[in-house]
């Protein structure tokens, strides 16, 4: 398995875990429950998997592997990786039913934005330059 396949797995891995946390969310919000410490590092967990992504990305464009469009790649993956935890910054570590709701919101939108990396081709194939 190459870095191709990893990175393809590892992202797809990243959107589903996104919805994953954005139905985590919004059924504490349901209920009307704090924020649990467990959410905490699932959210921890989103940002470092992004940023492990990236990271595979950034080897490949070293090997001189690119996307169709790998500025944007980068543009995106930066995005998934700081929002995350820059909401939690944003809200001051409240934990209350309306921040449920906006990581539920901010999780639904990165799995969105993550789906359309992958239909406009922004995340693979990697490919030699100029190929």
């Amino acid at each position: 398995m190459g870095l191709n396949d990893i990175h393809a797995v590892l992202f797809n891995t990243h959107i589903l875990y996104s919805v994953a946390l954005g139905i985590w969310a919004a059924v504490m919000a349901a209920r009307g429950q704090s924020i649990s410490g467990n959410y905490w590092g699932a959210v921890f967990t989103s940002a470092l998997l992004a940023l492990v992504v990236a990271i595979i990305g950034l080897v490949m464009t070293l090997q001189g592997l690119r996307t169709a469009r790998t500025a944007v790649y980068f543009i995106y993956m930066s995005w998934l990786v700081i929002i995350m935890p820059g909401l939690f910054s944003l809200l001051r570590g409240r934990d209350d039913r309306s921040a449920a709701i906006a990581f539920s919101i901010l999780s639904f939108f990165n799995a969105a934005t993550s789906t359309s990396m992958w239909q406009r081709g922004l995340v693979g194939p990697w490919l030699p330059e100029g190929a």
